[in-house]
């Protein structure tokens, strides 16, 4: 199977080609960046699919990541996804960060605990814990840091994610450390290809997973009246 993967919901721009029937790594390509990923992406994904030697038409599925993380990246990385969907005759996955960030841990080590966090802000956290084998003990949610360590606590879980340095700092003092920390700012693009090759069409839409409203609101209370 070839996936085009592609990342723009945190604090990277990335695009990675994978051929489940070749023994050579995915082709993948990732920028470090806050803004900006609507000017990145699309050359990225050019140079990539130029580096496989592949036309968009040869892809069996596109993968994308679907949040939680920047309401305005993780929307250009969708767009982008069901644009060359729509134009390639070919099916869109959606994949969450959390799950993106937690499964190449999981398949490192299967018997392990693992708690994929997000930096959300205002001392919040997105949060999702997974037990061995990768099963959702604690489905994803926001939570006020105190409560998203309450959650994560528990035996010597590792911790993934923008969010893992926030709960690894604040570890309650009587509870055995996490055993592994991992603070990247962004999933590893070739496990979003994986795990988009892995999944079930019918179970992956590719819709923006949002666990919280954005901070900014449009205005309502100053509204001018249409004649």
């Amino acid at each position: 199977m070839r996936v085009l993967a592609i990342d723009t919901a945190l604090e990277a721009c990335s695009a990675a080609v994978l051929d489940t029937e070749q023994p050579a790594a995915a082709v993948h390509e990732s920028l470090p960046m806050l803004r900006g990923h609507a000017e990145a992406l699309m050359p990225l994904i050019a140079r990539v699919m130029d580096q496989a030697g592949l036309g968009f038409e040869s892809l069996d599925r596109i993968a994308v990541t679907t949040g939680p993380g920047s309401f305005t990246g993780l929307r250009v990385g969708l767009a982008a996804a069901r644009g060359i969907a729509l134009a390639a005759g070919k099916p869109a996955i959606g994949l969450t960060t959390l799950a993106a960030y937690a499964t190449p841990l999981v398949a490192a080590d299967a018997a392990r605990s693992v708690v994929a966090a997000i930096d959300a802000r205002h001392g919040q956290v997105y949060i999702q814990v997974f037990g061995p084998g990768g099963r959702t003990i604690v489905p994803a949610r926001v939570a006020l840091l105190r409560e998203a360590l309450r959650l994560a606590a528990a035996g010597a879980p590792a911790l993934v994610g923008s969010g893992a340095a926030m709960l690894a700092d604040a570890w309650p003092a009587g509870e055995t450390p996490p055993s592994f920390v991992d603070a990247r700012r962004a999933p590893d693009i070739e496990w979003v290809a994986r795990l988009g090759a892995a999944a079930d069409e019918m179970d992956a839409p590719p819709k923006p997973f949002y666990l919280r409203p954005p901070d900014a609101q449009a205005q309502t209370a100053a509204q001018v009246a249409r004649r």
